[in-house]
């Protein structure tokens, strides 16, 4: 039997009884990140990286937690698990799994670039490969990060200029730390959307720095608005919280705004390409990277990189979970993230 599997739990390892983000509850669970569908309510156990704790907690809860720090190895009967750098958000982690020589990676999510924020993706060579595949197409092609956030900035500057109020949509954990970490704040004032604004007060609890920011709250004068940029979360736009906010321009960052009708969809005036996650290129480099032959395709386009990984010699098969990417920036239905935010919205 393989040293990993897949049922309708999750990722499992027999041998050590555990499961790696499992999406039903189970007794013992390795936890990739703090995205909702990752990191999931129900389970007896979790065991994250030490980074990525404190987050999860407040997610969760009260819940039965032990950290690890990146590249420290747990033994679980006879099998090793280490947790190593994604590159995805604050904490995020692929988790390596060795029994016997035979060595597994699961990656979560993860992209290659340095956001300058989380720890950077650090590839680890194995076997058999976990991948995601949310934007596992050759169109998916990104601009660095540093030319995305000077166009954000130019944007926010305009919007200012004319006396109006930018608002910049964002998860509200990851991508919204990623823009609030490149925004300058010397234009205006930064504000954020309650769910956006509890997260960062976790983050940084942690020692992690971030911008000066203020809550958007009921006190707040409208007239303090215009000028200054908005931090928001995607499930926010469309809900009465934003008709506060007057004439204002709505911005959304994600890696979907690459294609046609994505902004009309999210009801943004601008689309900034700007993802967690990998594009075509850095799909392609990171399994080449860790020179596995096995490759297990997640969520995204799956039947189509996969196809495309075989036609290049490896043994690649795809795999239906209930991960999701960033699929919610798009589809707010059945989201548990998306409920959550727009609860916060409506309290402020």
């Amino acid at each position: 039997m393989p040293l990993l599997t897949f049922n309708d739990c999750g990722i499992y390892c027999e041998r050590a009884d555990v499961y790696i983000d499992p999406w039903k509850p189970v007794d013992r669970a390795l936890i990739t990140h703090g995205h909702a569908d990752h990191s999931r309510w129900g389970n007896k156990y979790y065991l994250c990286t030490r980074a990525a704790a404190p987050v999860i907690r407040y997610r969760l809860g009260d819940i039965k937690q032990e950290t690890v720090e990146y590249g420290e190895v747990r033994t679980i009967n006879g099998v090793k698990f280490s947790f190593h750098p994604a590159g995805h958000i604050i904490g995020s982690a692929q988790i390596r799994v060795e029994y016997q020589g035979e060595i597994w990676v699961a990656s979560g999510d993860y992209k290659l670039e340095d956001d300058g924020l989380c720890q950077p993706y650090e590839p680890v060579r194995c076997h058999h490969f976990i991948t995601e595949s949310t934007f596992g197409l050759p169109v998916y092609r990104w601009t660095p990060q540093e030319e995305v956030m000077a166009d954000i900035n130019d944007w926010w500057r305009q919007t200012a200029s004319e006396g109006r109020t930018a608002i910049l949509t964002g998860y509200a954990l990851g991508k919204a730390q990623r823009l609030l970490n490149g925004l300058d704040p010397s234009i205006g004032r930064i504000f954020t959307h309650g769910a956006i604004e509890n997260t960062n007060e976790v983050i940084r609890a942690q020692g992690f720095s971030l911008p000066e920011t203020t809550r958007v709250t009921r006190e707040i004068n409208k007239k303090e608005y215009p000028g200054s940029i908005v931090v928001a979360t995607p499930g926010a736009i469309g809900q009465p919280w934003v008709k506060k906010f007057g004439n204002a321009s709505i911005g959304a960052a994600s890696g979907w705004m690459t294609l046609r009708g994505a902004r009309r969809r999210r009801g943004a005036d601008r689309g900034f390409v700007l993802s967690d996650h990998c594009d075509w290129p850095s799909l392609l480099e990171a399994i080449d990277l860790t020179g596995a032959e096995n490759i297990y395709v997640t969520h995204g386009y799956t039947a189509i990189f996969s196809k495309y990984l075989r036609e290049q010699g490896l043994n690649a098969v795809e795999l239906h979970t209930e991960y999701e990417g960033e699929l919610a920036e798009i589809e707010s239905k059945g989201s548990e993230e998306t409920e959550k935010e727009n609860a916060a919205a409506d309290a402020d």
